[in-house]
């Protein structure tokens, strides 16, 4: 099934999405999670595979928020630039987090197959563009992912970007050849669907009341039951309101708008020829090809819910911009997503008190980064795992409340701006660059045709012109002399 069917009523779940289970009955499990989003799912897959009973509690349904509409890109890395990284914890502890992320992208692509999940559509590669041109910068990016960070990776020069992307927006980039695509509707239904094989049991349409996570066995309320476990797991993220609204009120809600095209035949091939997700180095572009001849493309981020509708003329505008070879572009479909962004830009996970676990905030951190935490969370639980520590330096910050969306919209915007404003000055700079090139190829041509012709060699002394014009039938040798007595017809008298 293609990713726009998935997305757009194709049910990846069909029997499990028509007979949604609610909690109606009380229950003691082993863990509870709360939210049935990419991160939840992974804790319940998880723990269920490691012995211990799980219960998720979703107050609407499978993959409702901003996990069942992702772009489905997954490759290592987080949020924070890996420089920020290094310089917040330390090289050593930013190496071991780097390492998870990479563990978190193949236990997606472990699971992410056609046979275990049909048509879930995966593609290979990813490449980061760059807006301005940083080729001194990436050479020594490329260098520490490569070499200290053990991470396959490409430097792509100018002109081997713009023939796999016809416009000269982009400049440098970044090809990862070990990251890859999937449905990300198919992915998160095909979690549920693994979880409940596994053991977990999932009930939607069952929003949590109220947590007591007091003493050694927490309490649970929803509105029709209670329920109690030795471990609760808080993977709701923006939307965990009144049961954890100190938790809620550290991430800032943002959300992004998605489209996808109608089929663009040809001239899409001709105008994009990677095949693989790109996302610049801004985080304003994020695009990929879908069904074949059709555009998935990602608008920059907003901290205020809208109508995903309104969205479709802007989407548009920006394709022809970065790609006006396409023409216009009609606009299929838009959808949106609300995520949590943190304030530090890294994700939460760890323990918040005994018994009391936290998967939450990831933003924009990506498949892999919900993998690794659902993972690390369930086996911190049941193995005593203790990396989730590495995670501590990023603490639980308070993300302003509508001051700080009010904050977080007009940064967005100034960022934008500013890229924006970056990207003209380079092309302006490379223009002008080419300009001095196409100057200088006039100027020597000029100057070539102007040039008093060369000067031929005079014959040495001694020898004249008639000498050398006897001397060339015999092929440069001297011709025999004439007697001194000799002439025409005459003879001894």
């Amino acid at each position: 099934m293609s990713e726009i069917s998935a997305r757009t009523g194709g049910k990846g779940e069909t029997g499990a999405m028509r007979d949604r289970a609610r909690l109606s009955f009380d229950l003691d499990v082993d863990i509870c999670v709360v939210g049935a989003g990419l991160a939840g799912l992974t804790v319940a897959l998880e723990a269920s595979r490691l012995g211990a009973s799980v219960a998720v509690l979703e107050g609407r349904h499978v993959g409702w928020g901003a996990s069942g509409r992702p772009l489905g890109t997954v490759m290592p890395g987080y949020g924070l630039a890996i420089k920020d990284l290094i310089e917040r914890i330390g090289f050593d502890d930013a190496r071991e987090l780097w390492a998870l992320s990479k563990e978190g992208a193949e236990f997606v692509r472990a699971h992410a197959t056609e046979q275990l999940m049909p048509g879930i559509a995966l593609s290979e590669g990813a490449l980061e563009v760059s807006n301005v041109d940083v080729g001194d910068r990436l050479i020594s990016e490329l260098q520490m992912l490569n070499e200290d960070f053990e991470t396959e990776i490409e430097g792509w020069q100018i002109d081997r970007v713009r023939h796999h992307l016809k416009t000269d927006r982009y400049f440098h980039g970044v090809y990862f050849p070990k990251a890859f695509q999937i449905d990300g509707s198919k992915y998160v239904h095909g979690l549920a669907a693994m979880a409940r094989r596994a053991g977990a049991r999932i009930f939607e349409d069952t929003p949590v009341v109220s947590i007591d996570a007091s003493g050694i066995r927490k309490r649970i309320v929803t509105p029709s039951a209670r329920l109690r476990a030795s471990h609760i797991v808080l993977a709701g993220n923006v939307h965990l309101g009144a049961p954890s609204r100190r938790l809620s009120e550290t991430l800032l809600p943002v959300w992004r708008y998605a489209a996808i095209s109608a089929p663009l035949g040809e001239r899409l091939a001709d105008t994009i020829a990677f095949r693989g997700s790109v996302t610049d180095t801004d985080g304003i572009d994020h695009f990929r090809i879908v069904s074949g001849d059709r555009l998935m493309w990602l608008s920059p981020e907003t901290t205020w819910n809208a109508r995903p509708a309104r969205f479709a003329s802007a989407i548009a505008r920006r394709i022809r911009t970065i790609f006006p070879g396409l023409g216009r572009v009609e606009i299929a479909d838009v959808w949106g997503g609300a995520i949590g962004q943190t304030v530090h830009g890294m994700p939460q996970i760890g323990q918040l008190r005994k018994g009391l676990w936290v998967a939450s905030g990831f933003g924009r951190q990506g498949l892999s980064t919900t993998a690794m935490a659902g993972q690390l969370v369930a086996r911190s639980i049941l193995w005593g795992d203790e990396r989730w520590r590495l995670f501590s330096p990023f603490e639980l910050v308070w993300a302003g409340g509508t001051t700080g969306r009010v904050a977080g919209q007009l940064i967005g915007m100034w960022g934008r701006g500013n890229s924006a404003a970056a990207g003209a000055l380079a092309r302006y700079r490379e223009r002008a660059r080419e300009r001095e090139r196409e100057r200088d190829a006039r100027l020597a041509e000029a100057n070539r045709q102007a040039a008093p012709p060369p000067v031929r060699p005079r014959p040495p002394p001694g020898r004249s012109g008639e000498g050398r014009a006897r001397e060339e039938p015999h092929g440069g040798r001297a011709a025999p002399p004439r007697a001194a007595n000799s002439g025409e017809g005459g003879g001894a008298s």
